[in-house]
């Protein structure tokens, strides 16, 4: 089902994009599925929001350009770990939130692309992920469960390992891995988190999917923001 999410995700694939991909198991069905129609003679070039990414377009032919040489590109193409009614998300499972925020808020679209599972009535049943600094761990924790606690949240925070380690980002930086339960208010949430020293970003991403693709046993179903 992702991988004909992903395949329909084409659709809105032109000659001469610059297209922002994605990271993660959904997001390399995409960027398989686009490097086919590379070696037919599409001319794009990808916008990799990970190194993981990165290296996976390099294997498959695809050609790479980045923020700086083009910092507004026409297209970004993702996954997900939950979208809502209103294509609010969560992401940052796989670690990359922070690089795959700013390609898609560099985008004129993002096109999301899942299976039935990430569908949700209200965001929060998959932990919410924040990255944070490095330096202060503990403090900017502390904080971040005050934050919570003012929104009558309770939130159950882990720091996330790698081999008994702390995931470090590409970006550099730590993730905190945040189990909330539902969300009532996604977008004060991330405001307030936001406005704490030492977070860097947050895994909601609000205003920035235009579209979702789902994947179903009876087809790829589209979903449109407003």
């Amino acid at each position: 089902m992702k991988k004909a999410a992903a395949i329909e995700a084409l659709k809105f694939v032109k000659p001469g994009m610059n297209i922002g991909l994605g990271t993660g198991s959904t997001a390399n069905h995409f960027i398989e599925a686009l490097s086919v129609k590379v070696k037919e003679g599409l001319d794009i070039k990808g916008v990799p929001t990970s190194r993981a990414s990165k290296d996976l377009a390099e294997k498959h032919g695809i050609v790479l350009t980045n923020l700086d040489a083009q910092p507004g590109i026409d297209l970004t193409v993702d996954g997900t770990d939950e979208f809502d009614p209103e294509l609010r998300l969560i992401k940052g499972g796989g670690g990359a939130l922070l690089f795959e925020k700013i390609v898609a808020s560099s985008s004129r679209l993002m096109v999301v692309i899942a299976d039935e599972s990430k569908k949700v009535e209200k965001l929060g049943k998959f932990p919410l992920p924040v990255e944070i600094n490095r330096f202060g761990t503990t403090a900017t924790a502390w904080k971040i469960e005050r934050a919570f606690a003012h929104l009558k949240l309770d939130a159950k925070l882990v720091l996330r390992l790698q081999d008994g380690k702390p995931f470090v980002t590409d970006g550099g930086h730590f993730i905190i891995d945040c189990a909330i339960g539902e969300i009532p208010e996604p977008g004060k949430l991330h405001t307030l988190l936001k406005s704490i020293p030492g977070v860097v970003e947050t895994g909601l991403f609000i205003g920035l999917c235009g579209v979702v693709l789902m994947g179903t046993p009876k087809g790829v179903k589209e979903f449109r923001r407003g």
